[in-house]
């Protein structure tokens, strides 16, 4: 193998190659540098990998050339690689994902080029319970993050009046995504029915700015709310994960005072991010996502939503705050105003 080098990591040994090749031509992001960033990163990321199926998005020529999604674990790989069995309708055969459980498998996935990481929404041990729901906001030029801050806003307040706490990351790619904890007994369908109704409602409420559906024709200009996330047979980029676009960004957490200066300073840079910006952002912030390990969230129970019903007839009515509108606090008053305004 050429320029490869044999290394020991937490007791497992394994070779590592090419790592002077530029995989992000912009800035000259090496591989080497690729290693080093999830090596660095890998105390905050590998909580949020472990237990779970992970699809790897592979660029061994780097950002600008082809790349391959991979779900079934290659044959080469290490004997202490983990990895779970998980039945594939598609290919009508079960597949053994990996299981990114500790720092020496992450090194030996970054050595492949699977710069982007996409674990599943559900661990192993339960595939069909899924411990967070998520929300895709997906921008349609012009629009960007900026407008996907405020509907990511909008999400929040929506959540809070559930009685939900909600966390925001940026995709590392145009958007935002939004998640809400669980780790209560569940299910997809629960959940993807849930974020559906979430989405039309949005879409009701503010239809100058957001859609619920994945049409591309009625999305220019609009934050498409991409609820279809929330299915066992899919997956959405890890935080923490490197993207592939031109310089190596990454799908950051931020606080929700980040997301409202964002869209109040109509500032895109406020929300985009590089690998040595998260490696100092967790140095001094920790790691802003640690609740969805740990935090107990009860999706409420809604009445079905048929596919041609008003979604917020029936979602509205459970959303609404439990306090009678003269005992409002001032402070959710105001903040419900403000976002009418904008």
């Amino acid at each position: 193998m050429a320029d490869s080098t044999p290394i020991d990591v937490q007791g497992r040994r394994l070779t590592v190659s090419n790592l002077e090749k530029v995989l992000y031509r912009s800035g000259g992001f090496t591989k080497r540098k690729v290693i080093d960033y999830y090596v660095r990163v890998a105390p905050f990321l590998v909580p949020h990998l472990a237990g779970r199926p992970l699809t790897m998005k592979r660029y061994p020529d780097g950002v600008d050339g082809e790349y391959f999604y991979e779900k079934n674990a290659p044959k080469h790989r290490p004997d202490w690689v983990k990895t779970a069995p998980v039945y594939s309708r598609h290919n009508r055969r079960t597949l053994e994902y990996i299981l990114v459980d500790d720092l020496p498998t992450l090194v030996w996935l970054a050595n492949l080029a699977s710069l982007e990481l996409h674990p599943s929404l559900s661990r192993a041990e339960d595939l069909n319970r899924p411990t967070m729901m998520v929300f895709d906001l997906d921008p349609g030029p012009p629009a960007n993050v900026v407008q996907c801050a405020q509907v990511a806003l909008w999400l929040r307040e929506l959540f809070e009046q559930f009685g939900l706490k909600s966390f925001a990351k940026t995709s590392g790619s145009k958007g935002l995504q939004i998640y809400v904890p669980l780790n209560t007994a569940t299910t997809y369908d629960a959940t993807k029915g849930f974020a559906h109704a979430v989405a039309r409602l949005l879409a009701e409420r503010h239809p100058e700015l957001v859609v619920s559906e994945m049409k591309k024709e009625v999305r220019g200009g609009k934050v498409f709310i991409d609820w279809s996330q929330n299915d066992e047979h899919k997956t959405t980029v890890s935080v923490y994960s490197l993207r592939a676009r031109e310089r190596p960004t990454v799908s950051t957490p931020v606080t929700w005072e980040e997301v409202e200066e964002a869209w109040t300073k109509k500032k895109v840079e406020k929300l985009v991010f590089e690998a040595g910006q998260v490696l100092e952002r967790c140095d001094d912030m920790g790691d802003l996502f640690a609740p969805l390990l740990t935090l107990e969230q009860k999706l409420p129970k809604l009445a079905p939503v048929a596919a041609d019903g008003p979604a917020g007839v029936q979602i509205a009515a459970v959303a609404e705050p439990k306090q009678s509108p003269a005992k409002k606090s001032k402070s959710s008053t105001s903040r419900a105003k403000a976002a009418r305004k904008r």
